[in-house]
C-alpha cells in the first residue's frame, strides 16, 4: 500500500497568535531542508560530513598553505533554500581535511549586508559557521536612505579585495550566494552604465505603474521579458539607463551572456527540480516564521530602522503592512489571519523569486567550466566532495 505523503506545511504548526520562543536561528540553519527518502524537504538537524583527514597531511609549520591552493577560486550558486550555505560550509571544512589549508567564506547576498536582519535573510548565526570567516555580511545599517544604495559595484569592489587578501594569506576564498547579479558581475565585470540621475528615477517613480510598464515593453523589450510587472526599481533602473544613453540596458548587459570564462573562478550551480524548490521555500518560510521574523520585523519598524531599500526583502515586504497597523493600533501580536495571509504571500513572492533565479542560473550556466550538481540525484555530503575534485583537478 503506497502512503499518502503529508502536506510539508504539516510538518511546521501555522501561525495561532503567538510563536515559540526558541531564540536560536541556529535551529533554522542547522536544519535546513535536505532530501528525505521520499525526496521532501527534511529539517531533522543535519550533522556536518566528518572528512577524513588525508594522509599527505604536513605538520610542518614552515610549509606554505598556498602553494597546495586550488588555483580557482570556488563561487556557489543557485536557488534560494538550496543548500548552498551547507555547501559552502562543507567545502571549506572539506578543505582543511584534504589540502591542509583553511578557507573563509564571502557572501555574494543582497540582503545579508544589511544588520539585524538576520531570520528573513537567512544569515547564518556566528554559532552555525563551524568557526569559518565569514566576508561581507552585516556591512551597513537598513535605514540608509535611497541615495545611499550598497550598489552592486560596492559589493563587488569589496568582494574582490576580500578574495585577494584571503589568497594572500594562504587560504582559499569561498565565494557563495544567491544575488546571481553579484555573481555575475564577478565572473565577467559590470557594464559602463551611467550613475545615478536622482531627479530622473524621481520623475520615473511618480509614472503610473502601467505607463511605465508600457514604455519598457517599447523601449527595451528583452529587458521586460526578464524584469517582472511588479518590478518598479528594476523598471526604473532600465528606463534611467535608456534614456541616458539611448541604449536599452539589455544591450548594455549582452556581454554577460556570451558565456565566457573566467580562469580565476570556478563556477559551481546546485540545480534543483521545481517542485522541490517550491516545497523547500514552503517550509523555510514557516521555519523562519516560528522562529520569530515577525518579531525581528517589529523590532526594525519600532527602531525605524526599515530603509526604503531593506524593505524590499522577501519576507520583511510582506510583513511590513500589517506590522505597522498593529504598532499603530497598539496590539500585539497581530491578526493570525491577517499574518497567515502575509505568509502565504512570502512564499509565493518567494517562489517567483527562485523563478527569476532559474532564469539567471541558465545564464550562468553558460559559462564556460561550470560545474552542476544535480542536488536530487547527488547526496547533500558528496556535493563538497565533487567540487573539491573539481577544484584539484583545475588546470594550473
Amino acid at each position: 500500500m503506497v502512503r499518502a505523503e503529508r502536506p510539508i506545511d504539516a510538518e511546521i504548526p501555522a501561525y495561532n497568535g503567538t510563536f515559540t520562543n526558541t531564540s536560536t536561528f541556529e535551529h533554522a540553519l542547522s536544519s535546513e531542508p535536505r532530501r528525505t527518502s521520499k525526496g521532501l524537504p527534511d529539517f531533522t538537524p543535519r550533522t556536518a560530513p566528518a572528512f577524513a583527514r588525508s594522509p599527505h597531511k604536513s605538520n610542518d609549520p614552515n610549509v606554505n598553505a598556498s602553494t597546495r591552493l586550488p588555483p580557482r577560486t570556488p563561487v556557489i550558486c543557485g536557488p534560494t533554500a538550496g543548500g548552498k550555505s551547507d555547501l559552502a560550509l562543507d567545502l571549506a571544512q572539506l578543505c582543511a581535511a584534504r589540502l591542509d589549508c583553511d578557507a573563509e567564506i564571502v557572501t555574494a547576498d543582497a540582503f545579508q549586508i544589511y544588520r539585524g536582519m538576520d531570520i528573513g535573510t537567512a544569515k547564518p548565526p556566528i554559532s552555525e559557521r563551524r568557526g569559518i570567516p565569514h566576508h561581507l555580511i552585516d556591512l551597513v545599517e537598513p535605514d540608509a536612505p535611497s541615495d545611499q544604495r550598497f550598489t552592486v559595484d560596492d559589493w563587488l569592489t569589496r568582494a574582490e579585495a576580500a578574495i585577494a587578501a584571503i589568497r594572500t594569506n594562504g587560504k582559499l576564498p569561498i565565494v557563495v550566494g544567491g544575488t546571481h547579479m553579484y555573481v555575475k558581475a564577478l565572473l565577467e565585470g559590470l557594464f559602463d552604465g551611467p550613475e545615478p540621475d536622482p531627479a530622473l528615477r524621481a520623475e520615473l517613480a511618480a509614472m503610473d505603474p502601467a505607463a511605465r510598464r508600457a514604455e519598457l515593453e517599447r523601449v527595451d523589450p528583452a529587458a521586460a521579458t526578464r524584469i517582472h510587472p511588479n518590478d518598479a526599481r528594476r523598471t526604473i533602473r532600465a528606463l534611467e539607463v535608456y534614456r541616458q544613453t539611448g541604449t536599452p540596458i539589455s544591450a548594455h548587459q549582452q556581454q554577460w551572456d556570451r558565456g565566457q570564462s573566467n580562469d580565476r573562478y570556478q563556477l559551481i550551480i546546485l540545480d534543483w527540480p521545481t517542485e522541490q524548490i517550491k516545497r523547500r521555500i514552503n517550509a523555510r518560510v514557516r521555519s523562519m516564521m516560528q522562529l520569530g521574523l515577525l518579531d525581528e520585523v517589529r523590532n526594525l519598524i519600532a527602531t525605524q530602522r526599515l530603509g526604503p531599500a531593506a524593505r524590499e526583502a522577501l519576507g520583511y515586504k510582506q510583513l511590513e503592512p500589517i506590522v505597522r497597523q498593529a504598532l499603530d493600533q497598539g496590539i500585539w501580536p497581530p491578526n493570525p489571519t491577517a499574518v497567515e495571509e502575509a505568509v502565504e504571500r512570502i512564499k509565493i513572492e518567494t517562489r517567483r523569486f527562485a523563478k527569476n533565479q532559474r532564469t539567471w542560473l541558465r545564464r550562468l550556466g553558460a559559462t564556460a567550466g561550470a560545474l552542476s550538481i544535480d542536488a536530487q540525484a547527488v547526496t547533500q555530503d558528496d556535493w563538497a566532495v565533487r567540487v573539491m575534485d573539481r577544484l584539484v583537478h583545475s588546470p594550473q
